[in-house]
């Protein structure tokens, strides 16, 4: 029983959105270190290459996209090869008071967080581009379900994610495919500095969680190998919340 290792992706090719930065980037490192064979894509084309020089083994692609382009989408389905999983990690951070949104917010964190991955999702299943007893796996967050003041918009981008997950796991179940979220709370990536709170703030915050840190991204990335191995293969429709013991 030596090699016995039921949460092994070798043999499986998977695609990382986000991959050049923050929990995408250690998604895609994490799983090739367990054996998958990485197709990655994000927005800057030196940020991706940090990531690809990252990953351990061969046969990995890298792909600049921006995945708010329908033409950039087509592009990098066209000639994708089949994949055994996908991994949405692609978006932003946004905080802004209600009152002071604007239809120009509602827009772009809308379109990033979540359009561009339902959109590139359904190319992906249209171009026949998803294996049977395939996994994917969205990276949705806590704030989808636990309000917090000025983030109503990433809040409710998040809760679109995990809406739309849920009845894709239904319509894809026939071919055995398995789609499920992970709800972070906070995790030390550039995001949670983008909102104005300072790291001397947050470094003191995520002392209120029960085991006294903010999540990394390697947390992220641990949960989201266990989601795409063999050894939940009887796990879809979930969404499972990585919190510290928090809320």
């Amino acid at each position: 029983m030596e090699n016995y290792n039921p949460f092994s992706l070798a043999g499986k090719r998977i695609l990382v959105t986000g991959a050049s930065a923050g929990i995408g980037r250690a998604v895609a490192i994490a799983c090739s270190k367990m054996g998958a064979v990485m197709v990655i894509t994000g927005r800057s084309q030196n940020r991706l290459d940090e990531t690809f020089h990252l990953l351990e083994g061969g046969g990995h692609e890298s792909r600049t996209a921006d995945l708010s382009s329908e033409e950039d989408i087509n592009n990098l389905v066209r000639d994708m090869p089949a994949l055994d999983g996908v991994v949405h990690c692609a978006g932003i951070g946004f905080r802004k008071p209600c009152k002071m949104l604007t239809s120009s917010d509602v827009d772009e964190v809308m379109n990033i967080n979540f359009k561009s991955s339902v959109c590139l999702q359904a190319v992906l299943l249209k171009e026949k581009k998803v294996n049977k007893k395939a996994s994917i796996v969205f990276l949705a967050s806590r704030a989808a379900s636990s309000p917090s003041i000025g983030n109503a918009l990433y809040s409710a981008s998040k809760g679109a994610i995990v809406s739309y997950a849920n009845c894709l796991a239904l319509e894809l179940a026939p071919r055995f495919i398995r789609v499920n979220c992970i709800c972070p709370a906070m995790v030390w990536t550039d995001l949670i500095l983008q909102g104005g709170l300072t790291k001397e703030y947050l470094e003191q915050e995520q002392l209120k969680y029960p085991l006294k840190r903010y999540g990394v991204p390697e947390d992220v990335a641990h949960l989201a190998i266990y989601l795409l191995s063999d050894a939940s293969s009887w796990m879809t429709g979930s969404c499972v919340d990585l919190t510290g013991g928090g809320e």
